[in-house]
């Protein structure tokens, strides 16, 4: 009798140890498959907006310039060139500014560097599809070409107070903006989309943008929503009358750029992201060749 239980508990030890082996290598097998986190944007456009330039008020004969500028590169085909070279993996032309002087017959213009595709830097050159028609504007004119870089939401209140000429910024045309500026002919449909971490599924289901917002709708303050500090996808989250937007009830965290916002999220400090469509492309194609 002895020997058949020492016989019996020999063999349950070494099923449990099979088993247990079994187990290692499932969860060991299901870490490696699951990779990094990543960001995704969800495929729906929350909004419809226009970008346009924001020029001085107390130049209008700037305006006509600008508006006569930006239907011809819009009917001979050069913003759609610029456009292609940032959206079909063209080689971007890098644009230097020169440094401002009174003196000169210069066109100063105010942007924030941080919103690839439209305008970024490497080095000292700034690049995008903004940064490239304002060259190619200040050549139209006859003048050199200025850059202020700075924070987005001081832009529109720089061209305001006369310090530049003139804001490309991948601006939204809308009202409180026109409090600083008035707007050129537009010259881009732009959209705000959400951004979400790979391994987060709750939008996963959702078949247009009405049943993102909804579902947005549902949520409470302790989800947290990063936005770039005085855009558009500020005025979504935090809900403005002018726009029809109504507040959503969650907790809006706003950062000086997009990328802070989207690597935050991946950090797990916030919970999603809204931006503007192309540079949510742009910032979660960069953030997830490093992860």
């Amino acid at each position: 009798m002895k020997k058949l239980v020492s016989l019996l508990l020999a063999a349950v030890l070494a099923l449990s140890m099979v088993a247990c082996g079994n187990t290692d290598t499932d969860e060991k097998d299901g870490a490696e498959n699951k990779g990094p986190v990543t960001a995704e944007v969800v495929e729906y456009d929350l909004t419809e907006e226009l970008y346009a330039f924001g020029v001085d008020k107390t130049q209008p004969e700037l305006l006509d310039k600008v508006n006569a500028f930006v239907k011809k590169i819009k009917e001979d085909g050069t913003l759609e060139a610029i456009c292609e070279k940032y959206f079909e993996g063209g080689e971007p032309t890098p644009v230097t500014s020169a440094k401002l002087d009174e003196t000169k017959d210069q066109l100063v213009v105010a942007t924030n560097a941080a919103f690839e595709p439209f305008e970024y830097m490497e080095g000292d050159k700034y690049l995008g599809i903004d940064m490239e028609i304002a060259a190619l504007l200040a050549q139209e004119l006859g003048q050199e070409l200025v850059i202020q870089n700075m924070d987005f939401d001081a832009v529109c209140l720089t061209v305001g107070q006369q310090k530049c000429d003139i804001a490309m910024a991948g601006l939204t045309v809308s009202e409180d903006r026109e409090e600083y500026v008035t707007f050129s002919e537009s010259y881009y449909e732009a959209s705000q989309k959400l951004i979400v971490r790979s391994d987060d599924d709750t939008f996963a289901e959702c078949e247009s943008a009405d049943d993102v917002i909804a579902l947005l709708n549902e949520m409470t303050e302790e989800v947290s929503i990063g936005v770039q500090a005085g855009t558009t996808g500020q005025l979504f989250v935090e809900g403005d009358e002018d726009w029809g937007f109504e507040k959503l009830p969650v907790k809006c965290v706003a950062y000086k750029n997009g990328s802070l916002a989207v690597q935050d999220m991946l950090n797990g400090n916030i919970d999603y992201v809204i931006i503007d469509a192309a540079p949510a492309a742009s910032i979660t194609e960069a953030m997830n060749e490093m992860q």
